[in-house]
């Protein structure tokens, strides 16, 4: 497997080993950052790579920054050629996952607003284990942040800390994941992923304002179910009870991709397999990332 060499920061490529962000700016001591994770797909046959959905990836992270009034903004072209430099500049032989980080450099006080500093890693990441085998799930009593505390659509590092604990927790419990319910008691996601359940042959997910990330692996599902089933994935509130209801269950991200979920709290979500919904699901979506089928949408851009 290939490893990383290179690494761009504050728009340089540096030896890997020598990037450097100073302890105490606000980036460290308040968690005053953003993040992005996005892949690069090699296409089997060709050989070439494609950043999969990366303006969706910069727009989301241009608003992230806007709401912690960070006072610079990256344009997607930008970052479009950043990120490709940085890829070709570790010359991978296989699949690439970007972490892509935005922090404010300052040391000072909290309320400061610059200057901005970033740095993106480009990194090999195998296929999570449970794509294939399913995993367990856990209810957590860890809630999920209310958008009015700490809002879970913006990428913010500091959100991440509700998503540890609460995965520290399902680990510690037998679990290999957990669910996070909202303050108000229904189901929102999971720490790093959506969550879609099939219930009587209807996808259904929970709606976006069940304080959840604004997902562009999630967006991508809906495009895809609605394009291929020939009917829209119900989005709404998700009860905690209904999901001994479930017919079949998974979790979607950039970093987890399609994760079949076979059990929660115990119970079999089904009966206990991964179901054909799921299995069509995680078809479509490696068919579309890796360019296997016509790019309708101009999601993937050339590295």
């Amino acid at each position: 497997m290939w490893q990383p060499t290179v690494i761009l920061q504050n728009d340089q490529l540096r030896p890997y080993a020598q990037a450097s962000v100073h302890p105490m700016s606000l980036g460290m001591t308040y968690a005053t950052a953003l993040f992005e994770g996005l892949r690069a797909y090699r296409n089997p046959t060709t050989g070439e790579f494609k950043i999969f959905r990366l303006a969706e990836h910069i727009k989301r992270l241009q608003a992230g920054m806007k709401v912690m009034r960070f006072d610079r903004r990256f344009e997607i072209e930008e970052m479009r050629e950043a990120l490709s430099g940085l890829i070709r500049a570790n010359a991978p032989d296989d699949d690439v996952y970007i972490r892509l980080l935005v922090y404010i450099e300052a040391l000072g006080l909290m309320a400061q607003t610059g200057p901005v500093g970033y740095t993106a890693a480009a990194s090999p990441r195998e296929r999570p284990k449970f794509a294939d085998t399913g995993m367990s799930l856990g209810v957590s009593s860890w809630s999920r942040l209310a958008d009015n505390a700490s809002p879970p659509r913006v990428k913010a590092t500091a959100n991440y800390h509700n998503a540890r604990l609460t995965q520290l927790q399902a680990k510690s419990d037998g679990y290999d994941g957990a669910l996070m319910l909202t303050p108000s008691g229904k189901v929102s996601e999971a720490p790093i992923a959506c969550f879609f359940m099939v219930r009587d042959g209807k996808l259904i997910t929970p709606h976006i304002g069940s304080n959840i990330l604004e997902s562009v692996t999630r967006d991508t599902v809906l495009t895809l179910y609605k394009e291929n089933m020939k009917e829209a994935v119900i989005e709404r509130e998700v009860d905690r009870s209904e999901l001994y209801f479930a017919d079949e269950a998974f979790l979607c991200g950039t970093g987890q991709e399609i994760i079949p979920v076979i059990s929660i709290d115990r119970l079999p979500v089904g009966d206990g397999q991964i179901g054909p919904v799921t299995r069509k699901i995680q078809k479509l979506y490696f068919e579309t990332v890796r360019g296997l089928t016509p790019d309708l949408h101009g999601w993937l851009t050339s590295v």
